[in-house]
């Protein structure tokens, strides 16, 4: 499963003054580039790193939005929503396993006093699925989350309710990079949220992790990671 997208533009990282600004050198000039993620990023937005860059459409404040960053030589797509376009196309496409049976039904439902990513449908039972951004890799381990995450939290005890009532309820961990080879909980950053996803997936939440390819003009879903929790 692949997506395609416009060519990028190459620069480099200087800095980081706010969640959601970069500042990066293009050529000769400085430019402001947006941050599609409220993650750390410590790691990958150092001084000098290079990264990858599309052009704001005309009347953004930021010029630029920072698509991706190369650390040790693989490229690291940062884009928050990006795992949720590959998976929207690969799950109305039938094309991931664990959910080849299912009909795509809609985009964020409701539940509770919150929304999920994705409802489903299977032999007439509806199928809930939240999608979380990786990017953190130590040694070969994809870690989630690279900072505490309340909201994170909150999704999976609405899973865990939704699978305790009887209902298919799954959350994905998406590696925007191809260096993993497994995926755990960062308990280290967040041993409550690693603790939640034990809970969940003792009352029955089903746990999936994918890495993907990231190239200048592509992003690719790849192969399903073992998950350890």
């Amino acid at each position: 499963m692949r997506i395609k997208q416009k060519t990028a533009i190459p620069g480099v990282f200087i800095a980081r003054p706010n969640r959601f600004v970069a500042l990066v050198s293009v050529g000769d000039s400085v430019s402001r580039a947006h941050i599609a993620t409220s993650g750390r990023l410590h790691e990958l937005l150092v001084p000098g790193a290079r990264v990858l860059l599309e052009r704001a459409p005309d009347g953004r404040r930021t010029e630029f939005s920072l698509r991706a960053v190369e650390y040790n030589g693989v490229l690291v797509s940062i884009d928050a929503q990006l795992p949720n376009r590959l998976l929207e196309k690969a799950l109305k496409g039938r094309e991931l396993p664990p959910f080849a049976d299912c009909e795509f039904l809609r985009r964020e439902p409701a539940w509770g006093s919150g929304r999920l990513d994705f409802l489903l449908l299977e032999s007439g039972n509806a199928v809930y699925i939240e999608v979380k951004s990786v990017t953190l890799v130590e040694g070969k381990t994809a870690l989630f989350p690279d900072a505490p995450t309340e909201r994170g939290r909150r999704h999976l005890h609405s899973l865990l309710t939704i699978a305790r009532g009887g209902q298919r309820a799954a959350v994905i961990f998406v590696v925007q990079r191809e260096d993993a080879a497994v995926f755990a909980p960062n308990s280290a950053t967040d041993p409550y949220f690693a603790a939640a996803l034990q809970e969940a997936v003792a009352g029955g939440v089903e746990v999936y992790a994918y890495r993907c390819r990231v190239e200048k003009d592509y992003i690719e879903l790849l192969q399903r990671l073992p998950v350890m929790v």
